[in-house]
């Protein structure tokens, strides 16, 4: 059962994943306000396209920040400054007055999410118990479909209002207070890393961290855990990595996952779908009040799914099989989308148009029940804790870089390809499919430092780690002797790691 305390941590630090969400839905109703067209007088497709494009480019320089300088700074600092930026850039947003300062809010807001998103599922994944990661880390996700959500339903209330800019000045503005409330949360309540700290030597202090955020187990029991994460995180330090290349030669295939898993998110389509959904409700000449209403259900789909399945499938199904049940289903739904799409885009049959719009709300479903709820998780819990931040900025980033060539490419595509651009996206998620079957492991009710069997890298056992031995409790050093039983055990997993059966 989760604790009333662990739920709150998920929840505050899902803030951030939700500002993502939000900001990146905002977007789509933003730009479809006639208000606003008027009122940044009538921007080029190319200045349109930019309002996405700045955006994804600021979260792939948020991702990358993460990456360099999110360790120096701890989990909680970190995220702190990434509160201050995203309540400046949101700021900027709302009080635009030109084309050009809108576009600079974008890309402000876009680094401050791209940090979060990058950093919350790290954050989580380190606080939880093993049997609950799946709920506490999945809320990073859910964060993001509500914030998908409520973006588009705040964008169709607003659509009511009077003409002009408080059509798409108050949705704008709904952004800003979060980043304060966060902030207040980090500052407050919430527990650094017990793992970060071990890192960075401050052994009495990831004890004490520990014992709050696993006010599930017995006292005994905190004591023996912390021990063996001790040790392991201990045993991974003594391989320090110092480049990048020792990250791709010692553990090319976790850090490949963690990339791999968050570049295949953007070439499923998601985005692509999300930020121009819109485009094509209207491509079935479907009116503008109800494409709006049509986006607000679409992002309570997302965020219905997303929620039912982080609570009842990721720790109980796990992710590995929720991934290929979601990629399999989604190349099906693509392929209905667009055979839907094609016969009825330019015909006066409602009841065809209705089924091309149900194949939407067929992916949104299957991509936030079965992809969004583990992704975000499982590319972070895959990497040992001295590449968590290091490989997870480039995962993110990767997946930012990737959205803007495919989100740049959309209306371009939609409107020469139309509905063949599906295909693309069809032949992407085959790939990726082949590719999680062979090399995603399982990882549902395994601690973070057990993961690493999964991919045959040494675990550090129980009767390898002296609880009550030679340590110096007054320093938090471990003796010579305790460094090199633990180096030179081994526990390699003889188990084909796509195939490794879940603890």
């Amino acid at each position: 059962m989760v604790g009333w305390y662990s739920l709150g941590i998920a929840l505050f630090a899902a803030i951030g994943t939700f500002l993502f969400g939000f900001d990146t839905g905002i977007a789509t109703t933003t730009i479809a306000h006639q208000s606003w067209i008027d009122y940044m007088h009538h921007p080029s497709n190319g200045l349109t396209g930019a309002v996405v494009a700045v955006y994804i480019a600021g979260e792939a320089v948020g991702a990358l920040g993460q990456t360099f300088i999110g360790d120096r700074l701890g989990r909680i600092r970190f995220m702190q400054l990434l509160c201050i930026i995203v309540t400046i850039g949101t700021t900027i947003q709302t009080a635009a007055v030109n084309i050009g300062m809108f576009l600079a809010g974008r890309a402000i807001a876009g680094m401050a999410v791209g940090g979060m998103v990058a950093t919350v599922p790290i954050y989580l994944s380190e606080i939880s118990a093993p049997d609950q990661r799946g709920l506490i880390g999945g809320i990073s996700g859910c964060g993001i479909s509500f914030g998908t959500m409520m973006s588009n339903w705040v964008g169709f209330a607003c659509s009511y209002a009077p003409y002009g800019s408080t059509q798409w000045r108050l949705p704008l503005g709904i952004q800003i207070p979060w980043g304060v409330i966060m902030f207040i949360g980090l500052a407050t309540f919430m527990p650094d890393s017990p793992r970060q700290l071990l890192r960075n030597g401050k052994v009495d202090a990831a004890r004490r961290e520990f014992a709050r955020v696993r006010r599930d187990l017995q006292s005994h029991q905190v004591h023996e855990e912390f021990a063996l994460m001790r040790a392991q995180i201990e045993f991974e330090m003594a391989r320090e990595i110092t480049s990048y290349k020792e990250v791709f030669t010692l553990f090319g295939r976790r850090a490949m996952v963690s990339i791999v898993v968050q570049t295949m998110t953007s070439l499923t389509g998601v985005n692509v779908i999300q930020y121009y959904q819109t485009t094509l409700y209207k491509s079935l000449g479907i009116q503008q009040q109800t494409i709006l209403a049509l986006a607000g259900v679409y992002g309570t789909v997302a965020f219905v799914s997303n929620s039912i399945t982080t609570k009842f499938l990721t720790d109980q199904w796990g992710r590995r099989k929720m991934i290929l049940a979601g990629l399999s289903g989604l190349i099906l739904v693509m392929i209905y989308a667009a055979v839907m799409q094609r016969y009825f885009q330019n015909s006066d049959n409602k009841v065809g148009k209705g089924f091309a719009v149900l194949g939407i709300y067929l992916y949104v479903f299957l991509y936030y029940s079965m992809i969004n709820s583990t992704t975000w998780l499982y590319g972070a819990e895959v990497l040992p804790i001295a590449l968590r931040s290091k490989v997870m900025g480039l995962a993110a980033a990767s997946h930012f870089i990737v959205n803007v060539a495919v989100t740049e490419a959309g209306p371009s595509a939609f409107a020469n390809i139309h509905e063949n651009y599906y295909y693309v996206f069809v032949g992407c998620t085959s790939f990726f499919l082949v590719i999680a079957y062979l090399y995603f492991p399982e990882t549902r009710r395994k601690t973070l430092e057990e993961i690493a069997r999964a991919f045959g890298d040494k675990v550090v056992l129980a009767d390898e780690v002296r609880i009550d031995g030679e340590r110096d409790e007054e320093t938090g050093s471990i003796t010579k002797e305790d460094n090199k039983v633990q180096a030179t055990a081994s526990t390699t997993s003889t188990i084909p790691p796509s195939n490794a059966a879940s603890s």
